[in-house]
């Protein structure tokens, strides 16, 4: 049995007709509406042949459709990349746009996001070109220049309240997955570290650098600390360097993402807010924690 998920952004409206008109199409069981007006499911008997085209044309109007195995859907593990994906921004072009650097880091970026350029290599390139820049920029950046993913917050406490854990994994920086660990309530964070010297970055990055393979290693790592399977993680991320441990978690979900990584992901999700990751595993509206 499947159970297929329709969900759109809080501020659109997600059409009872269109709901029901799917679930007829496809031959499927009653309706359950998660939260009113924004996500609904319905089981199937199995995988429609059309679902590819059905998803494309629900994408026009601004829906994102979810179809997964019914069983296992809520997971014990929160597996969740940060930069573009926990919050808003990439944490480096807010550095190198302090810096002076901003458009040549952030071209970079959107490269090394999209596969286009090695992880690694691209990460000591753009670190390269900080070199020089104040320590104390770090905080002017968290303070002024970074935001908060809509739905993060309800998100992780939600999962937590349920008995899971959430770990935040970033090809970022620990300067940054710190404080967004904290303030959204991660149970743990991994990411890499700047160099520094007498207060002055350095323009390096400490080895080893965390990319593509030790966020697969990190869910491996973690999933055996905790004594769960893979299969019982949700991991959600954007970049190329995320499509290991999206490809490796029982659901992998690619949340706003690059085209390369779209074209790899199991699920995707380009309209909701992180909050889909909770309709997704069959929560309704009135088990999600809202914010303090």
């Amino acid at each position: 049995m499947f159970t297929a998920t329709l969900i759109t952004n809080p501020a659109m409206y997600l059409e009872p007709a269109l709901v029901d008109s799917l679930r007829n199409a496809f031959g499927g069981g009653d309706i359950l509406w998660l939260a009113p007006d924004k996500a609904a499911e319905f089981t199937l008997p199995k995988r429609p042949r059309n679902e590819d085209q059905i998803w494309s044309s629900l994408q026009a109007e601004g829906v994102d459709l979810v179809i997964q195995p019914s069983d296992g859907r809520r997971k014990k593990l929160l597996l969740a990349d940060m930069d573009s994906t926990m919050i808003q921004q990439e944490c480096v072009d807010e550095l190198a746009a302090e810096a002076g650097v901003g458009e040549r880091v952030a071209a970079i970026t959107a490269c090394a996001m999209n596969g286009e350029l090695d992880f690694e290599a691209a990460l000591k390139e753009r670190v390269g070109l900080l070199k020089g820049l104040n320590t104390s920029v770090i905080d002017t950046v968290l303070a002024k220049r970074i935001t908060h993913m809509p739905g993060g917050a309800a998100l992780v406490a939600t999962m937590k309240k349920h008995g899971g854990h959430a770990s935040l994994v970033s090809g970022g920086f620990t300067d940054f997955t710190a404080r967004i660990c904290a303030d959204l309530g991660f149970d743990d964070h991994r990411a890499n570290t700047l160099l520094s010297e007498n207060g002055v970055l350095t323009g390096e990055v400490a080895n080893p650098i965390l990319g593509r393979d030790a966020k697969v290693r990190a869910l491996q790592e973690i999933t055996a600390q905790l004594g769960i399977a893979p299969a019982e993680v949700i991991a959600v991320g954007d970049g190329a360097n995320d499509l290991g441990m999206l490809q490796l978690a029982g659901t992998g979900v690619a949340l706003h993402a690059k085209p390369a990584v779209q074209d790899q992901a199991q699920i995707r999700v380009n309209h909701s807010d992180l909050t889909a990751l909770l309709y997704i595993q069959g929560y309704c509206a009135d088990e999600i924690v809202a914010p303090d």
